[in-house]
């Protein structure tokens, strides 16, 4: 019994960690969560978490990591960017990783108005289409940290409920 709450506890600080990397570059949020999960059911077996949860926790992993990939290129999209700064939100989103929060945040806006103004738009159609990188990435962020608390919620009801 000692051995199953340590267990479990291990496990939930990894996930918690894994929380905070849903906004925190550089720490893997929903993959961590996963491997948490994975790890806790190598570990303990049937006592850990099911076979059906373990694939539903795979399955928001995947939806987590597309949801983060895409949101700022959509929400560029959404109010008005081209194809050029679609692609420069996704450029200076990797981009703004370097430079910390900061950049992560100002790094979309940046890549969408700079690829929008090189091919010929006007300031305030390139500041429109960075602006909608912004909101998309922030978007994402809700939806990232929205997905790992559904997967702490489904772990920990699995494991408490089949206790």
């Amino acid at each position: 019994m000692m051995e199953q709450i340590l267990g479990l506890s291990i496990a939930v600080i990894v996930m918690l960690i894994g929380l905070a990397g849903s906004v925190m570059p550089g720490i893997p949020g929903a993959p961590l969560i996963l491997a948490a999960a994975v790890g806790h059911r190598l570990y303990f077996g049937q006592a850990g978490p099911s076979t059906f949860v373990l694939i539903l926790l795979a399955g928001l992993t995947l939806f987590s990591m597309g949801l983060d990939y895409l949101a700022g290129v959509i929400g560029a999209k959404k109010l008005g960017a081209t194809w050029r700064g679609m692609v420069g939100a996704a450029i200076g989103g990797l981009v703004g990783l370097v430079f910390g929060p900061a950049g992560l945040l100002m790094g979309p806006f940046v890549g969408a108005t700079v690829l929008e103004m090189l091919s010929g738009r006007d300031i305030e159609a390139a500041s429109r289409a960075g602006a909608g990188a912004l909101f998309g990435l922030l978007a994402g962020a809700v939806g990232k940290v929205a997905c790992c608390l559904s997967m702490i919620g489904l772990f920990l009801f699995d494991i408490l409920v089949r206790v």
